[in-house]
């Protein structure tokens, strides 16, 4: 029985943990996820090797979107969705057109 609540003990405190650093990854006053920019730019490093990407990149319009953009900045900050981007053609084109309603809604 001892085991048993050991167990549980270690459950919970493995839940708490798991809960304390999701809520630490948020800002409390306005309840948005923080941002980790050095990840991103890691992610925009790795896709610079790509000439399509850097195309991208070079352009002003799109140049803003990396550099500003929080929906474009989230997206980048995924290392699922980066390698999804490398891996595939159909992603990667999903994220021009993502790129171009951003463009899109700056220049309104």
């Amino acid at each position: 029985m001892k085991k048993l609540w050991r167990w549980v003990g270690l459950v919970v405190i493995y839940i708490i943990g798991i809960y304390l650093s999701l809520l630490s990854s948020v800002y409390l006053l306005d309840g948005r996820a923080a941002l980790d920019t050095k990840k991103i730019d890691n992610n925009i490093k790795k896709l610079r090797m790509y000439p399509w990407f850097n195309e991208l990149y070079e352009h002003e319009e799109h140049y803003r979107s990396f550099v500003a953009n929080i929906k474009v900045r989230k997206y980048l900050e995924s290392s699922i969705r980066v390698s999804r981007l490398l891996n595939k053609e159909r992603e990667q084109k999903r994220f021009i057109r993502m790129l171009e309603e951003v463009a899109q809604v700056r220049n309104k």
